[in-house]
């Protein structure tokens, strides 16, 4: 199975840093916010990877190559102006899907502990996503996850979405090239019953701001301290 970093995202939130560095080369413990996830994709299993970009792309490809530092096969899928989470997939799925059309994806401004190797596709659905508890900044949650492990959009209590799934091509059949955010096509996929969810209780960050950027990478470096 292949996986794709959604890196193409302008990181408005994280200026100034943004303004000549894209957000997933920023670092934290020692390396940039996408090594992080390209080293625990490849501890995975996870060996032919898709990165998608836009805004300064062309130091991503500079710093990342095709991924023989890391163990890796990377391909890039280019785009012009971000197409938003969904989009960057559908340009994407020529570079993705094999003979399962299974594939897994990846925010590229988050951290976590999730074992991305025990994530398999569900057998009675076309979408596998993994949750969190609600951090601080994000109370009220996204998606509810069911006693019989589906998702549904409503529902108490609501859990947040890690930015981490594992999804089926089938799940954009016949959706037309363009910008298009990935949350309404869960949805739909949802109410069809065809969304299954993992409830992680590890470690998770969304990296959004300078301040949680900061704050990771202290805890990062105290961790990495004899």
């Amino acid at each position: 199975m292949k996986a794709m970093i959604l890196a193409a995202g302008k990181g408005e939130r994280m200026r100034p840093l943004t303004l000549t560095t894209p957000k997933p080369l920023l670092q934290a413990g020692g390396a940039p916010l996408i090594v992080h996830h390209i080293r625990k994709l490849r501890a995975a299993g996870f060996q032919e990877l898709v990165i998608n970009h836009a805004w300064l792309g062309e130091q991503i490809e500079q710093a990342l190559g095709n991924g023989d530092a890391y163990g890796v096969t990377i391909a890039y899928s280019r785009e012009g102006a971000p197409l938003e989470t969904a989009g960057g997939i559908v340009q994407a799925l020529p570079l993705l899907t094999g003979n399962s059309g299974w594939f897994a994806v990846i925010n590229g401004d988050i951290w976590h502990d999730v074992d991305l190797s025990t994530l398999t596709p569900p057998t009675n659905g076309k979408a596998l996503l993994v949750l969190t508890d609600n951090p601080p900044h994000h109370p009220e949650g996204d998606f509810a996850l069911q006693a019989d492990g589906m998702v549904a959009s409503d529902g108490h209590p609501k859990l947040t979405f890690t930015g981490i799934s594992l999804l089926h091509r089938s799940l954009f059949e016949g959706l037309a090239p363009g910008a298009r955010k990935l949350a309404p096509i869960l949805r739909e996929a949802m109410a069809r019953g065809e969304v299954c969810g993992r409830h992680h209780r590890g470690q998770w960050m969304d990296i959004g701001t300078p301040e949680r950027l900061a704050e990771l990478d202290r805890q990062l470096t105290e961790t990495q301290q004899p």
